[in-house]
């Protein structure tokens, strides 16, 4: 099992490679380190590696997959990065319309033009609907805007970071 964690502002990998009992084997960023695991309490582990004890307290911060990660001397900010994750940020950063150009950050189906070229629209309004993993996108321009291109139609299959619509 792999996963792609940030912890502070640092992206890492890891991948639980072998587990038996409370011994593992686990890679970050493809370097193995062998550890003994043990769960004390809910939420609280003692990890054993190169004969050094670590006590790790975890504690839900904001969402089910983000943690303070608390150590001795330490604490963290954690999140468990998977494919939603991975989706909802590409949404924040391509709804962003400081490029003038709003785009889908992955493959979907217009489902909407609310607008068409030439029209003046107020920050926090809705340019266009996307539907992509069964989830319908709206998206929103972050300041007053006129839209001056529309490169979609309704009902039109569009692939990732094609550009849809363009604002000046």
């Amino acid at each position: 099992m792999s996963l792609e964690v940030q912890i502070d502002e640092k992206t890492v990998q890891i991948e639980i490679i072998g587990k038996n009992g409370r011994q593992a084997i686990i890679s970050v960023n493809g370097k193995p380190y062998e550890v003994d695991i043990v769960m004390v309490e809910k939420g609280v582990y003692s990890i054993l590696h190169n004969g050094i004890s670590y006590n790790v307290e975890l504690v839900e911060n904001g969402g089910p997959k983000k943690y303070l990660v608390n150590t001795l001397y330490k604490s963290y900010d954690v999140e468990i990065i998977d494919a939603e994750s991975k989706y909802l940020r590409s949404r924040k950063k391509a709804a962003s319309d400081d490029g003038r150009v709003i785009s889908s950050p992955m493959p979907g189906k217009v489902v909407k033009i609310p607008v068409k070229v030439g029209d003046k629209v107020k920050a926090g309004q809705t340019v266009i609907i996307v539907s992509a993993m069964k989830m319908e996108s709206e998206y929103k321009v972050k300041k007053n805007r006129v839209v001056t291109g529309i490169h979609v139609k309704e009902g039109e299959t569009v692939e990732g970071h094609q550009p849809l619509i363009a604002i000046e």
